[in-house]
């Protein structure tokens, strides 16, 4: 195996009591497929303190492998690994052609960002970058039996902060390197001549879709075995999608659509997804919409006016000092979470997990009762 296709990073060392959070929201997705597919709680909180107290050692990544050798205040040290299955060359090409045809999705992908909609075009093409529950099989010489064990926990908290710094991380357990990821990239994306003769063709008219607008959700009576529930949700689901691209609106990928869906239909959020994670997800949508989600998984830099302003209205209902990172802002155990549209959102401490807890406001001190 090339060097290209096996990367090392030396320990984190210790970072802490409780040790740190991803912040990027692929980073959290890839906790989250580990938190959802874990047993035993324990574990993973054990697992966090070792990540935190520097119990792993270095880590290798190369393709379907993450692995490195895990202290143990108790014994070891022990080797540990996850493995996550690699994209067949089917699914690379898919991958390559969905990157290739959005020069923000490229550009975003060498600045080791990965936007949703870049995950979200790769599941539409069939091809599922991030892990979820069940496709992270750890394996530990221990003799604990928990799946995942504390060791394999602390790896995978560690994991989550390389992905946060590089996204290639991620993509080099699926198979490929950032050299052949970055050479594909390149030859897909060079001029062509037939596509500069398809540029110089004008498109024909398109037809007046007024007519077509659908007026509503069709009522379906039950069938044998098929709650009305059911049909309810699809056509009220197809109805929404046509809506939204007749008005030229983008529609949310599939994971998004299924929040969206878990947040409209309760009584049967439990078939779309579970774990944590998707409830997180499912409150910040009933909170707040798309917005709401944003908000929950992708931190942004607000401009120093907003921060200022917002440290102004807090300072009139609180004598604790706000904490600022970025959109976030801490104050004792609550915490406000500032969108793009000016809606500052309210989060409540659950364990290690901040937990969407209401709908927003323009005025951050409102949310401080």
């Amino acid at each position: 195996m090339s060097e290209e296709r096996v990367r090392g990073f030396p320990a984190f060392g210790v970072t802490g009591a409780r040790g740190r959070f991803a912040r990027s929201w692929w980073g959290r997705a890839w906790l989250s497929a580990m938190e959802d597919t874990a047993l035993d709680q324990r574990q993973l909180k054990q697992g966090r303190k070792y990540a935190a107290a520097g119990l792993v050692g270095p880590i290798t990544v190369s393709p379907g492998r993450i692995a490195a050798v895990v202290d143990d205040v108790d014994g070891g040290p022990f080797r540990t690994e996850l493995r996550l299955a690699e994209l067949s060359e089917a699914d690379w090409t898919r991958f390559f052609d969905r990157v290739a045809s959005r020069a923000g999705h490229l550009a975003a992908l060498l600045d080791r960002d990965m936007p949703h909609d870049l995950v979200e075009a790769a599941d539409d093409a069939g091809v599922h970058l991030l892990p979820v529950i069940g496709d992270l099989d750890p394996e530990c010489d221990c003799p604990g039996w928990e799946l995942p064990c504390k060791h394999a926990a602390a790896l995978s908290f560690q994991a989550s902060w390389l992905l946060d710094a590089d996204p290639f991380v991620l993509l080099l357990m699926r198979g490929k390197g950032e050299r052949e990821i970055r050479e594909e990239l390149e030859s897909r994306t060079a001029p062509r001549d037939d596509f500069a003769a398809a540029a110089d063709r004008t498109p024909g008219e398109l037809p007046d879709l007024a007519g077509f607008r659908p007026a509503g959700a069709p009522s379906i009576p039950a069938a044998p075995g098929v709650p009305a529930e059911a049909f309810a949700l699809l056509t009220a689901n197809a109805s929404a999608q046509a809506t939204a691209l007749l008005a030229g609106e983008p529609w949310p990928g599939r994971r998004h659509d299924a929040v969206r869906l878990a947040a409209q239909f309760p009584s049967v959020a439990g078939r779309l997804g579970d774990g944590p994670g998707f409830r997180r997800a499912v409150a910040a949508w009933t909170y707040g919409g798309r917005a709401g989600l944003e908000v929950l998984e992708t931190p942004w830099t607000p401009p120093k006016a907003v921060l200022a302003a917002a440290r102004t209205a807090l300072a009139d209902v609180t004598d604790d000092e706000p904490v600022f990172d970025r959109n976030h802002c801490t104050v004792g155990e609550v915490q406000v979470r500032l969108d793009r549209e000016g809606r500052w959102h309210p989060y409540r401490l659950d364990g290690d997990a901040w937990w969407p807890a209401g709908a927003p406001e323009t005025d951050p001190g409102l949310l401080l009762g």
